[in-house]
């Protein structure tokens, strides 16, 4: 389908992501895929280098280079894994101040593009990405589409994009 809604909401969603590429960049001191990083970090600490790679679509070789510059930062710490074999990620505390602040920058950029709409506005609108983000599920993992999620705005009760994918266990997502 190719019409004036497709339109309009690629450019809304281009100019959407470059501020919010800026504001994340700003807020973690870093570009690319440091602000996820820190942010799913917030969410799972503890994880693995391949837990961390899967939703940032990266390299295993890539994630550990990425890793690496979050370590020279002093932003994350390895441990040893669970079997020996795996490192365990966790934020340092200046780590979690800069995922805290990478979250706040997200919440504002996006503040800023729904600010000039009316209350019922903003509830149609919630209600409309709901439903898109759980087509979304459909054929994306959860922390792909969630990465960069404030929990304490959608906790797990109220996202769509868990719900469905609770609901439709059985969903191949792409790889």
């Amino acid at each position: 389908m190719k019409g004036r809604l497709e339109n309009l909401l690629g450019a809304f969603v281009t100019t959407a992501a470059d501020d919010l590429d800026r504001a994340l960049a700003q807020a973690a001191r870093r570009s690319g895929s440091a602000p996820a990083a820190l942010s799913f970090l917030l969410r799972a600490p503890g994880c693995s280098i391949e837990t961390l790679r899967l939703p940032l679509g990266l390299s295993h070789s890539a994630a550990v280079r990425l890793v690496d510059r979050l370590v020279d930062d002093g932003l994350v710490v390895r441990r040893s894994g669970t079997d020996g074999r795996t490192t365990s990620l966790v934020l340092t505390a200046s780590g979690r101040k800069r995922a805290l602040r990478v979250q706040d920058a997200r919440a504002l950029a996006m503040g800023q593009r729904t600010r000039r709409l009316r209350p019922t506005e903003r509830r149609q609108l919630e209600l409309i990405l709901e439903r898109l983000l759980a087509f979304s599920a459909l054929d994306r993992p959860a922390a792909e589409i969630c990465r960069l999620c404030d929990i304490e705005a959608c906790p797990a009760r109220r996202c769509p994009v868990t719900k469905q994918q609770l609901a439709a266990p059985a969903v191949a997502v792409r790889r």
